[in-house]
């Protein structure tokens, strides 16, 4: 990997990293999970370049191994959350969402000093609502799926296979569509799935915030 890729990520992530000891806990979990997937994002590209030369073209390696490659590694850091430190649902869609996140900005920034000369306003709007939201909710999807089957052994390995091929699917299925002639409508399925997501977020918060009711005699 090009050296300005390294220098992209230590001047985006150091910052980050020097604001962590100033942060409160909620916050400074969420920060640590997007330096976590920009991390991620390093490896995952560094792997991907060994496996490319082994097939023919770069739609059919980004349509059919980059998705696995991907989301398993973005899936071990929240698999090792919700099985050694918390399955709690609120937490697991955060540090989740923040994961994808931290990985999609740092896939941008690379995309981006790698093709200078063919970038433009577009496809920074489809980079940005697209990867980014998709990366995004493929990890939130594993995250939620996690803290269901985690305690049921009946449920744990076939589950987990289960959790990582829909997220494989849907990430394979968008670079599918973003590398057509149809790259346009990229951005259409990972914002409807994001709409969804976010509303049952806002609910779980506006729930945890309702004064506990009691009877008086």
């Amino acid at each position: 990997m090009d050296n300005i890729v390294y220098a992209v990520f230590i001047c985006l992530m150091v910052p980050m990293l020097m604001s962590l000891s100033l942060l409160q806990h909620r916050s400074r979990l969420v920060m640590g999970f997007v330096l976590i997937g920009s991390t991620v994002c390093l490896v995952a590209s560094e792997l991907n370049g060994v496996l490319y030369p082994y097939f023919d073209d770069m739609v059919s390696f980004c349509t059919s191994i980059s998705p696995i490659t991907e989301e398993i590694l973005k899936a071990l850091p929240i698999l090792y959350f919700a099985f050694v430190i918390s399955d709690n649902r609120a937490t697991l869609i955060q540090i989740s969402f923040a994961l994808g996140l931290g990985f999609a900005i740092m896939e941008n920034m690379t995309v981006l000093v790698q093709n200078l000369e063919d970038i433009d306003i577009v496809w920074a709007l489809i980079r940005g609502f697209g990867a980014g939201l998709m990366h995004s909710i493929c990890t939130v999807a594993v995250g939620l799926g996690m803290s269901s089957v985690h305690k049921k052994k009946k449920l744990f390995v076939c589950g987990t296979i289960a959790l990582l091929m829909m997220a494989i699917t849907y990430h394979a299925i968008y670079n599918t569509i973003v590398m057509s002639d149809y790259k346009y409508f990229a951005v259409i399925l990972p914002l409807l799935a994001y709409i969804p997501i976010n509303r049952t977020a806002r609910k779980q918060r506006k729930k945890r915030k309702l004064p506990i009711q009691t009877d008086q005699e």
